[in-house]
């Protein structure tokens, strides 16, 4: 079965692990809620932290809430303006990732590895993924049409979790690649 699902395009940013939070922005720092985001309990930060390459900086947004290990996601083309060479990467999967400095307004944080570009992905509830019939780790396309680059991506990362909300990420590559109308963009899932 066919099955529309939103799409949303998902900016450079990062998550820290609590020693990293604080070492950035001071000991028992808490994350500042700017805006909570489309995904159950995430939010962005008011905090931003500068990451440093070989070849240039850009400031990310941080994203809370903290989590185990530190993170920075980034499109190839920030990468690239990094000086660095990322993995495309489920989330989580860090082992042998790029690396970089974080710096923030009380420390730097020196990463040995972390940096990623996020492989496109669909979070989906349990309920829409039996509906759907898709399980955790598919690998699904989805169409998405638009008034003049309409596209097919492949290599799509099933993600099963009872603490999704049910959309697709893609990166702000991706994104400009489809040139998609203003508002909502909807894909249709092929398996």
């Amino acid at each position: 079965m066919d099955r529309k699902v939103l799409v949303e395009t998902s900016a450079r940013h990062l998550h820290l692990s609590q020693e990293h939070l604080e070492i950035l922005f001071g000991k028992g720092h808490e994350l500042t809620v700017k805006k909570m985001l489309s995904q159950p309990g995430q939010f962005a930060a008011e905090e931003k932290v500068q990451v440093i390459g070989p070849k240039g900086s850009l400031k990310m947004s941080v994203l809370g809430p903290v989590r185990k290990e530190t993170q920075v996601e980034v499109s190839l083309t920030d990468a690239r303006s990094l000086g660095v060479q990322p993995p495309i990467r489920e989330s989580g999967d860090l082992e042998g990732s790029a690396p970089c400095k974080l710096v923030g307004p009380e420390g730097e944080v020196e990463l040995t590895q972390g940096v990623i570009a996020a492989k496109r992905h669909l979070h989906c509830t349990p309920e829409d993924a039996a509906e759907i019939g898709l399980k955790d780790k598919d690998i699904i396309s989805l169409k998405i049409d638009s008034p003049e680059r309409s596209l097919v991506f492949g290599d799509v990362v099933v993600r099963v979790s009872a603490s999704y909300a049910t959309a697709v990420h893609i990166d702000t590559d991706e994104a400009n690649a489809l040139a998609p109308a203003p508002g909502e963009v909807y894909g249709t899932i092929i398996k």
